[in-house]
Order: structure tokens, then sequence, then C-alpha cells
């Protein structure tokens, strides 16, 4: 024989020398775009479902502040009912027992007031509540508007790695930087 070697390429070789006289192609491109697109995607997933957890919570304080104070308007009407009985008694009543029925309506007057005050504090931390859980959702939305637009890119991305049509690359690039746009309005906002 002569001192010619005969030398068969194997497929791994044969895409390296393609990368190595044409570049990385666009298969690569893409499966860098959808790794990097998935990982901003999970963070902000996480995200908003913390701002809808945030929000939930506060709303569900908000509700139960709601009632207790609820309770406490009621627990006033039911003093007030006795207050006013307690009146119509003493009206009605010998004039021995009107001072009985003034201590009494004095009792039920200040006892009122100490209700009056929990009702209106309840209130007003249900009011507390129902803001930071509108401010908590707020957020909320964006991020789920960005999370689309990374979802749509990832699609598009992956359609043009079946189809090999470029200007679908370019579709995905542009949802992509909407949906990263989003994002960051919600990190700086």
């Amino acid at each position: 024989m002569s001192g010619h070697d005969f030398h068969v390429h194997g497929a791994h070789e044969h895409a390296l020398e393609h990368e190595a006289q044409h570049g990385p192609g666009l298969a690569q491109y893409i499966a860098i775009f959808t790794a990097v697109l998935s990982t901003v995607g999970a963070i902000v997933s996480y995200q908003g479902g913390a701002t809808q957890n945030e929000a939930m919570l506060n709303k569900n304080e908000a509700v139960l502040k709601k009632t207790q104070a609820s309770d406490q308007w009621n627990f006033y009407q039911g003093k007030s009912n006795k207050e006013r009985l307690m009146e119509l008694a003493s009206d009605l009543a010998p004039a021995s027992k009107k001072a009985e029925y003034k201590v009494k309506i004095d009792k039920y007057a200040a006892e009122k007031q100490v209700i009056k005050k929990q009702a209106e504090a309840l209130e007003a931390l249900s009011m507390q509540a129902n803001e930071r859980s509108e401010q908590a959702m707020h957020p909320h939305h964006h991020l789920a508007q960005s999370m689309t637009l990374i979802q749509i890119a990832i699609a598009l991305a992956s359609i043009t790695a079946l189809t090999q049509v470029r200007w679908l690359f370019v579709l995905a690039g542009l949802a992509a930087a909407g949906g990263m746009g989003l994002w960051a309005m919600v990190l700086i906002g």
C-alpha cells in the first residue's frame, strides 16, 4: 500500500468542521435564546405567584377585619337596644327606680363608645389591608403580561427551529424584548 490513508469522517466531526467554517448555526442561537428565556420566565412566574399570594393574604386580612368590625357594630347595636329599653323603662318607672335605670343607661352608653372605637379601628385596618392587596396586585398584571410575551417568544423560537424561517426569530426577539421590558418596569417600579 502506498502512504495514503483512508480517513472517514463521522457526523460529529463533520458538524464541528461545518461550525468552524460557518460559525454556530441558527439552531444553537435558538437553543441559547430559549434557555435564557426559560430561566427568565421561571423568575417572572415566581414573582407573579408571589405577588398574587401576597395580594390574596392581604385581601383575606381585609375580609377578616371587616367581619370583626361588623361583629363589633352588631354588638354596638345590641348595647344601643339595651340603652333604649332602659330609657323606656326609666320613663315608665316610678321616681324611686329612675336612678337605678340611669346608672344602666350610662353604663350602656359608655360601653357603646368603647365598642364604636374598636369597630372603627377594625374598619381602618380592613381598609389598609385592602389597599395593600391592591398595591400587591398591580405588579402582578405586568408580570402576567411579561410571562405571556416570554412564552410567545419561546414558541416562535421553537417554530423557527423547525421551519428555519429566520423572520420568525426576529418576531421571537421582539416578543422577548417586550416581555423583558414589562419585567424591568416591575423591577424598577
